[in-house]
């Protein structure tokens, strides 16, 4: 156990030597964007955990940006998946739930005019790869290397049945761009496998890069490998099995992003990259994830749902160690990935460009109205609910059928007391607002 996490300490420090320079002679940076999946707010230890040990995922907090106020865009994976390519509301490109191999129980399809970051970069001369979970599309023109990724590596469809089948429903959705391929060992160790032989064919290259990783994990099943389910146990004998069995699948995680920011350091690539790091939306309560002091989890539209940890790392450009409240969603990548490349945003975007924010220059992010959306099936009837929020005022349903609730989040963060909203104008106002991005976004074609 002590020789895994003194083999991390040494060599994923971000203040430890460059071993080696790139010979990369563009001025724009690199982007890798990684994207987790299901990852609580309580969930690494640089957020509190005192159960993780996450050393890697704490070392790009701890000499970069954290965002406090970092929101998903939905409650699940595809809303989110989407806004975060298309830098807009998931409604507003036809993903409002989870996209599903089974047409009855799929509540989403891309818009084939949507316009992916991706593309712009591609067509900017950026080497454009995704390497992961894609799941907004099983064929075409729903495909990553339809959407300006060059290159795809990983799984097309939502969650896997199992890390080391990798199977969904009986079906391989593993692809290299669109020939089916069966890779053997866990996923989360091939991902970073990938990612690794790209950066190591890349770092001699004149072309920037765009690098979208998107793990699996921690979504469930909860399957770490034995050996760091057996480490966990060993250094938490009182720890239940299934949270033991999430510190595990955790650790495992950042153990493998640990080895990306090695490799990063040995090329010379981390002098001139951009590394973001979030998650899709927030832990699942019932397989013993934490969103710490947060309200709800996975699927609820409170805070413990949709905001997510996120840190930005810019070597020589981001401050260390620094930290905004300034209040953002995963669709201001989009148009911050932009700028960060200097490539005008186009104008169908609605998320905004977070640049200031990351060079520690004033920015006002909040206000303007934002909204979540989440439709699916079960229980919810194939409706969809919503959150809407305008400064500290934020009103939500965790479904279609309860009540709209509103919270004042600067003076009750964890939602506790319920604000009695009928005479507010400004509630009155958020309502209109949400009602009216409602209307827009039904003109929009899901099924």
């Amino acid at each position: 156990m002590l020789k895994v996490f003194s083999f991390i300490l040494a060599t994923i420090t971000l203040g430890y030597p460059t071993l080696g320079q790139t010979t990369n002679k563009s001025t724009r940076p690199n982007i890798l964007c990684i994207l987790v999946d299901d990852l609580g707010n309580g969930d690494l230890s640089v957020q509190g955990a005192a159960d993780m040990q996450t050393p890697a995922i704490d070392n790009l907090a701890q000499h970069g940006l954290t965002f406090t106020n970092f929101y998903a865009n939905s409650t699940v994976c595809s809303p989110s998946r989407a806004a975060l390519l298309t830098g807009q509301y998931p409604d507003m490109v036809g993903v409002p739930g989870v996209i599903r191999q089974i047409p009855e129980d799929n509540w989403g399809n891309l818009m084939d005019q949507s316009l992916c970051i991706a593309e712009v970069l591609r067509e900017n001369g950026y080497d454009t790869a995704m390497i992961g979970k894609w799941h907004l599309g099983l064929q075409a023109p729903d495909l990553p290397n339809k959407k300006g990724f060059q290159l795809f590596k990983g799984f097309l469809g939502d969650m896997m049945d199992d890390y080391w089948t990798h199977l969904r429903g009986g079906i391989n959705w593993m692809r290299h761009n669109e020939t089916e391929i069966n890779p053997e060992g866990h996923a989360t160790d091939i991902f970073t496998d990938w990612t690794i032989e790209f950066l190591n064919n890349h770092h001699k290259a004149d072309q920037p890069f765009f690098l979208y990783l998107a793990y699996n994990a921690p979504h469930f099943p909860i399957q770490p490998p034995k050996e760091w389910l057996d480490q966990v146990m060993e250094r938490q004998p009182n720890s239940s099995e299934k949270r033991a069995k999430n510190v595990a699948l955790i650790e495992h995680l950042d153990y493998n992003i640990g080895r990306i920011m090695k490799v990063l350091k040995e090329t010379g690539l981390d002098q001139n990259t951009l590394i973001v790091f979030t998650s899709d939306n927030g832990g699942a309560l019932r397989y013993a994830q934490s969103n710490g002091r947060l309200r709800g989890g996975k699927q609820d539209m409170y805070e413990g749902g949709i905001r997510v940890p996120t840190f930005f790392y810019w070597k020589n450009k981001i401050l260390p160690n620094s930290t905004t409240p300034n209040l953002a969603m995963l669709m201001d990548l989009f148009p911050t990935f932009c700028e960060v490349a200097e490539i005008d945003v186009p104008q169908s975007i609605d998320g905004i460009s977070l640049l200031p924010s990351l060079l520690g220059k004033p920015q006002s992010t909040n206000t303007r109205y934002l909204f979540w959306v989440r439709r699916e099936g079960w229980h919810y009837g194939g409706q969809a609910y919503y959150a809407a929020r305008y400064g500290d005022l934020k009103i939500l349903q965790n479904t279609p059928f309860e009540p709209v609730q509103a919270f004042d989040l600067k003076n009750d963060p964890y939602e506790k007391q319920p604000l009695n909203p009928s005479d507010m104008e400004q509630y009155q106002d958020l309502r209109f607002q949400l009602q009216n991005h409602i209307r827009k976004a039904g003109a929009i074609p899901w099924q």
